[in-house]
């Protein structure tokens, strides 16, 4: 029988964002259940605010008793408070493009506060506005065009008022961090990123030396993987016994 596979989109993507993926998946070894986080796609009605464990109630609530868990930036840090929530509920963790948090005070308050301007801007300006330029800073910028057409036709079919409050609700400002807990995971964890994302495969590399039993793929591109290189990405998700450590 296929194992059940929840996958979790980032900030402003949806369910849709797991398409690529999806399709190269063997269905004869998993079956995929890709969802909207609270906020987002069809969970743009959730009540305000939103938070962490709001996610991870939903996640828990769609999800079946025992299933294999994969999550995106956003979608990674919810996966990361899913696994340490109901350990006994997930048998494996991938997370892409994923931080555990902002350690120091004053960066998580210059954080919070970045994002509450992000916010006010997805209520006081035109969406289309906020879409490019969310889509032109640095951690994007590289993106080929393609890519960044898949993800601008994402991002418009989500609210942008409830964007608002998951970028208030889920900054990572607004994250307790996790780094002190990553020992807790006694599931095997694959990290995956993108070798253009440097910061991001940075902290996979910090991270992979807090597990018990981790993994690390580094494939060709940026931060955004699921997108940018679907094949990679269920290459790893696919491989039954990873290198450990590399």
């Amino acid at each position: 029988m296929p194992e059940t596979l929840v996958l979790l989109h980032g900030f402003s993507g949806t369910h849709r964002a797991w398409d690529g993926v999806v399709g190269r998946l063997d269905p004869e070894r998993y079956r995929p259940l890709a969802i909207d986080l609270p906020g987002h796609g069809v969970a743009s009605d959730h009540p305000w605010p939103i938070r962490f464990e709001d996610c991870t109630r939903a996640v828990l609530a769609a999800a079946p008793e025992r299933f294999a868990l994969c999550g995106y930036s956003l979608g990674g840090r919810v996966a990361l408070h899913v696994a340490l929530a109901a350990p006994e509920r997930v048998t494996r963790l991938y997370l892409i493009a994923a931080n555990p948090g902002i350690e120091d005070g004053g960066e998580r308050a210059a954080r919070l506060a970045a994002d509450e301007r992000l916010a006010q801007r997805l209520e006081g300006e035109p969406f289309e506005q906020f879409i490019e330029s969310w889509r032109t800073q640095p951690l994007f910028a590289a993106d080929p065009p393609a890519v960044g057409e898949l993800a601008r036709a994402d991002q418009r079919r989500n609210e942008p008022l409830a964007l608002a409050a998951v970028m208030r609700g889920l900054s990572t400002g607004a994250m307790t961090p996790l780094w002190t807990r990553l020992g807790e995971l006694e599931i095997p964890v694959a990290l995956i990123a993108g070798e253009r994302d440097e910061k991001f495969v940075a902290l996979a590399r910090r991270t992979l030396a807090l597990l018990r039993d981790g993994s690390l793929s580094v494939l060709a591109g940026g931060h955004g993987l699921p997108l940018e290189d679907p094949g990679g990405v269920a290459a790893v998700l696919e491989a039954r016994d990873p290198e450990p450590r590399g």
